[in-house]
């Protein structure tokens, strides 16, 4: 798996062959395939592998007693971004080329399976304490998460006015897709950009 996230990230998945892991790994040609049936399995499982490690710090997130609702919320879809500070070896740019699409989609789809449900989870008790309202959480949810990930991908490069706009932005449209009072969610998002530009 190390070595499979190593050379798919410097060299993407299509330009990586079976034959590229095995002879970085030094190991006989057909060993791999007592444990996987083709390339595409060994994809899938080192996906699976960072996703879970994705969700791991996601319920690490939901256990701080000392945080509200909204920033439990919050700091969920931002800090849980499919950047290269949670994929390493730099899967995230070739994730981004066009001939990787396949490794795009399946760690999509694999993230929005595992972080997703955590996210509505939250959503549906800012419900339940009567924060927000919405008929659409787990929707509101990906939405949410796929639009901060593509918004503040660390890929992207945006002047000051325009990363502030964004930020704008994403309070503005998360609150009407949650029913809340303008600026309602200000206080709690603010700070998670605020460290991000720190950082």
């Amino acid at each position: 798996m190390d070595t499979a996230e190593h050379l798919f990230g410097t060299k993407g998945f299509d330009g990586t062959s079976t034959t590229d892991i095995l002879n970085e790994i030094g190991i006989a040609k057909g060993t791999p395939y007592y444990h996987f049936k083709s390339k595409e399995e060994i994809l899938d499982a080192m996906i699976e592998r960072m996703v879970n490690r994705l969700a791991e710090k996601a319920e690490k997130i939901i256990s701080e007693k000392d945080t509200s609702i909204l920033q439990w919320l919050t700091k969920m879809i931002l800090t849980l971004r499919v950047d290269d500070k949670n994929f390493s070896h730099g899967l995230l740019k070739q994730a981004h080329k066009p001939q990787n699409a396949l490794m795009h989609k399946k760690m999509q789809k694999s993230i929005l399976s595992k972080i997703n449900p955590l996210i509505t989870d939250l959503i549906q008790e800012s419900i339940e304490q009567g924060i927000c309202k919405t008929d659409y959480p787990e929707e509101v949810a990906e939405m949410a998460f796929l639009y901060a990930n593509t918004a503040f991908d660390d890929l992207m490069e945006y002047s000051v006015e325009e990363k502030q706009k964004k930020i704008a932005a994403f309070i503005y449209n998360l609150e009407r897709l949650l029913n809340m009072e303008q600026n309602s969610m200000k206080s709690a998002i603010m700070p998670f950009f605020q460290d991000s530009d720190e950082s």
